[in-house]
């Protein structure tokens, strides 16, 4: 009987570590949406709505895995400890977001006037599949798997957030990779300290709709790039968001730790 125990937990997993992959990959290469979506429309890039099918092909890829061959792996997709983390540990994360669209606003130069669509599909309904699906497959996949993969270590959890935060952070440099090394380091560094903060309230409450929601607010934050026609982040905007998620990185740290 712990034979077959074993093995069971032992393929769900493998499982998991399969499905973490393939979801990555369509993440950062937009396939299979990218083979047949070319959609254009008014002024919003065809390329958003490539992302947004890809997002909803993920999703349901990931439901019916997870359905048939995971039903015992728990996400936290639940209203319990919703409430109370928000409450608890929210307020840091809001205090980033803010931060982070003071230094947008700060530091772009505000040279485009984009149709209302453009600004509702890219700068805030784009979002919402981001933050699900990257949730999704970083804390409620990658990290309870390497949680689980170090299970007889006593701090197994820590070494699962941070190892899920560093990884979050490399993952963001495929997105900049053609900018300045220090720019690209830069984005690193303060995805890795938002990486540890949503990876820190997921497992303090157990419940994935919370970084979920702070991931989209932090996130919507970024909507003064829908009325500029620059792709890079200022210094200026870069010295107010590095010393900013460093902190919030440093208040996870201290959360991870604490004893209760």
């Amino acid at each position: 009987m712990k034979k077959k125990r074993l093995t069971e937990n032992r393929k769900e997993l493998i499982n998991i570590g399969m499905l973490t992959v393939i979801l990555v990959f369509m993440d950062i290469s937009g396939l299979p949406s990218l083979l047949f979506m070319n959609l254009s429309v008014l002024d919003i890039n065809p390329y958003y709505w490539t992302l947004m099918l890809n997002f909803i092909i993920m999703g349901v890829f990931a439901f019916l895995i997870l359905k048939f061959l995971c039903p015992k792996w728990k996400l936290g997709l639940k209203k319990d400890g919703l409430k109370e983390g928000l409450k608890k540990y929210g307020i840091p994360g809001i205090i980033a977001g803010i931060m982070s669209l003071i230094a947008f606003c700060i530091g772009l130069e505000f040279n485009y006037t984009p149709s209302v669509w453009k600004v509702i599909i890219e700068g805030i309904i784009y979002y919402i599949g981001v933050a699900i699906i990257e949730e999704l497959y970083v804390r409620g996949l990658l990290l309870n798997l390497i949680e689980k993969i170090f299970h007889k270590r006593k701090n197994s959890t820590v070494i699962a957030i941070i190892i899920s935060a560093v990884i979050f952070g490399l993952g963001h440099a495929f997105e900049i990779i053609v900018n300045p090394v220090s720019i690209v380091i830069a984005k690193v560094v303060w995805t890795t300290c938002m990486g540890l903060y949503f990876g820190t309230i997921y497992k303090k409450t157990g419940n994935l709709w919370l970084p979920i929601i702070l991931h989209y607010f932090i996130n919507l934050c970024a909507l003064p790039y829908c009325f500029t026609a620059e792709l890079v982040y200022p210094n200026i905007s870069l010295y107010i968001i590095i010393p900013t998620y460093i902190l919030l990185g440093c208040y996870s740290i201290y959360i991870m730790v604490k004893k209760k």
